[in-house]
């Protein structure tokens, strides 16, 4: 089995790692390059919570090769933050008490961001919508809505000022 050498950049700095041809993006970030963050809930990218951005757009890391990864941009939960402030979606997911046991936070966390980036004023609607491939087994999806409904609002009055 050959294994390939993969350049990308990983929440803003450039990453290089070694991958056998299987070997999906998942693995690549949890084994090769530490970033625990992503989970892997399923492997058949039905729950969401192995949700990464590569190159802006929401991806289940457990479905996409490694080797895809070459020359491409990836966001993971680890990224979220800047330093020791908080994004704001993580801080309205603690005031809402929009998570329970916290396995499926980081790929609801990193599904919102992509839903704000792409559509910095969703409906209820299209929230749910956009959040829909992300499972939860501890808590109800309200208390996760509103949470991001308060920080697209709140990411959109800081644009604003």
């Amino acid at each position: 089995m050959s294994r390939h050498h993969v350049t990308a950049t990983v929440n803003g700095e450039p990453a290089e790692f070694l991958c056998d041809s299987q070997n999906s993006l998942l693995d690549a970030l949890r084994n090769e390059l530490r970033l625990t963050g992503t989970k892997e809930g399923c492997g058949s990218g039905d729950c969401g919570a192995c949700s990464v951005i590569v190159d802006g757009r929401l991806v289940c890391s457990c479905l996409m090769l490694a080797v895809e990864a070459e020359g491409k941009t990836i966001q993971t939960i680890e990224g979220l933050a800047d330093g020791d402030r908080l994004h704001p979606l993580q801080r309205k997911f603690l005031e809402h008490a929009a998570l329970q046991c916290g396995f499926c936070t980081p790929g609801f966390l990193v599904a919102a961001k992509a839903l704000l980036d792409h559509n910095p004023d969703p409906t209820e609607t299209e929230a749910r919508f956009w959040l829909a491939g992300n499972l939860c087994r501890c808590t109800g999806y309200d208390k996760i809505i509103r949470a991001v409904m308060d920080a697209a609002a709140e990411m959109r009055q800081e644009a604003a000022a």
